[in-house]
This record gives structure tokens, sequence and C-alpha cells, in this order.
């Protein structure tokens, strides 16, 4: 007899058990020569080299199908212990599954042209407005570059700008102080992988979140790199950030140009980047609209309102500065 340990390095354990051990039952029954035992993510198994050799295999299988839709089902686990097809294999368009099993895939015409410029280029600029999907869609894609191996981590930067308000003294640790300003890009996260997974990516540096003033200095190899926020960068931060590109890189970079929150007369250096790199080859730029808003259906109508209002002021301003020159 000899014993052999399988530990669960890429799927969360309480999806590939089941509901109370679902799954691990069925992995018995389906191996009966087999002495199988499951603690925290490691599974001990007991048996001859030949039952353990095609029980490894199928391991490796069960582990992969898990990490990658986030999902197991006793079905499933019949299928792929048999070498079938899923239900879930095959989907196209899909970039990674949520926590729920859920499928993330582009919604709309321009978050297609987002997954096509990540593919095609090793930046790319995603500019528009706030729900439109475009930051979600860079996690997702980061993610799913990790999945796959063809980089080691992820950083995940934003300016600590506070968006019309002072929020004065924060108190804690540096981690606690920047961690509301990063909040929005954690969540996305926690959406797309197993929350013990994602504390020891973080633990490990295999996921870092930090804010733009901590890329000073660095040079980021084998990454996937998301500015989020880069609206409210001023020149000096965006030349920084999109400097520190290295090896097997991406970046993304992502922001509203309707949400500026800098001081005046401070420009936007994200504003800047858009005008200097528009025609140097290996830069996609992707411009979300309206059309792509995935929030609430308020959230359209809001954005509408506050665009013909803009563009109200822009015409009255511009009659009254004519006015004002033709009386002079």
């Amino acid at each position: 007899m000899t014993e052999k340990h399988f530990i669960l390095e890429e799927a969360d354990p309480q999806i590939f058990y089941g509901v109370n051990n679902a799954n691990m039952q069925l992995l018995k029954a389906l191996h009966p020569k087999l002495r199988i035992v499951a603690r925290g993510d490691v599974v001990k198994v007991i048996g001859d080299e030949e039952e353990l050799a095609a029980f490894d295999e199928r391991f490796g299988r069960l582990q992969a199908h898990c990490s990658r839709y986030n999902s197991l089902t006793e079905e499933e686990v019949l299928q792929v212990v048999k070498g079938e097809h899923t239900n879930r294999e095959g989907a196209k368009g899909v970039i990674v599954y949520t926590m729920q099993g859920k499928p993330v895939s582009p919604r709309s015409e321009n978050q297609t042209l987002l997954v096509k410029a990540f593919d095609d280029n090793d930046m790319v600029f995603a500019v528009g407005p706030a729900g439109s999907g475009k930051t979600y869609l860079s996690i997702a894609l980061a993610v799913r570059a990790l999945k796959q191996k063809s980089i080691r981590r992820i950083i995940l930067s934003r300016p600590a700008v506070e968006a019309g308000e002072k929020l004065g003294f924060l108190p804690g640790d540096m981690r606690e102080k920047i961690d509301p300003y990063l909040q929005p890009l954690y969540d996305a996260l926690e959406d797309m992988l197993p929350h013990q997974k994602l504390q020891e990516m973080m633990e490990q540096n295999v996921i870092q979140i930090a804010p733009l003033a901590f890329m000073r200095g660095r040079t980021l190899n084998d990454a996937v790199v998301i500015l989020d926020e880069a609206q409210n960068t001023t020149t000096a931060q965006m030349k920084m950030f999109l400097t520190r590109m290295g090896m097997n890189t991406k970046m993304v970079i992502t922001g509203d140009l309707t949400q500026i929150d800098l001081p005046r007369p401070q420009k936007s250096g994200l504003v800047e980047a858009l005008d200097i790199l528009q025609d140097v080859e290996g830069i996609g730029f992707v411009q979300f609209n309206q059309k792509d808003i995935v929030r609430h259906k308020l959230v359209t109508r809001i954005v509408n309102a506050y665009d013909h209002y803009d563009n109200r002021q822009n015409k009255l301003n511009t009659f009254n500065n004519n006015e004002s020159i033709d009386k002079n």
C-alpha cells in the first residue's frame, strides 16, 4: 500500500468538497479500492500505485475544473472522472467565472473591444463613464492571465484622491489608512477568487494592491498592472506609472474624464496621456459610453442627465462670452 497527499493549490476546498462533503463521498464511491481522507486543503489517499496513478490524473482534472469555473457539482464530478465534457465547457467569450459560478464576459461592443485590445497590446487605455465595466473587466482579464500562468502577479493601483470630501485623519497602520481608497478593487477580486486563496495570494505578493505613490522606483515584470481612477493622476504621476513597465507585463489604465477630483488648476495626467500617446504603436485605446453601463438602469439616466446639463452650461457660457466680446 502507498500513501500520497494531494494538495488543493488552486481550487477552493469548500467548493471542491461540495455541500456536506457530497463530492468527496462520490469520489470515495467511484474509487472503492482507495482510502480517501480530506482535511483542510490536503487530501490523503492510500492504495496501490496503479489506483493512485488513476486518481492523481482525475484529481488534477477536477481541481482544474473547480479553479476555472468556481463550481463543482456531483454531476460534474462524474463527467470529469469519466473524461466527458461538462455543460460549462465550450462556452464562448467567457473570461473567468465568479465565486457563484456565473460567467464574466463582455456585455457590450466596447467591452468586447477592451478584451481584444488587451490581447493585442501591452498597454491599454479604457476611458468612459461610471458603471461601464472598465475596472471589473480589466481585473477579470488579469485574473484569467494569472490562472493561465502567463504572468506571475497582479498589481492594482489607484491614486489616493478623495471624491469631493475631506476624510481627514484616518486611524490604523498604512494598510488600514489606504484600504478605503482601494475597496472597489478588493470587491472585484473577492467576486472572482476564493476568500482564503485571495488572502494567501496577497500575503505572498502574488496580488498586490497599493496606492499610486508606492509605484515610484519599481520595475514591474511578469505582471498585469491596472491603474484605476487614472483621471485623478497628475502629469508627473502618470509618467512615473507608465515608465514602471517591465518585461512580459501588460498595463491597463482606466478612468472617467467627467469625474476628475484634482484641485484646480491641476491638469489630469490621463487627459494629457491620451493626447500624447495617441499614435504610439503597441498602445490600445477604448472609449466607453452610456450604452456600456451595466449597473442599475438609473445610472444610465443619471449620466445622461448630467451630460445634458453640462452641454447646456457650455452653450450658455459660450453665448455669454460672445455677448461680452460684442459689447466690448
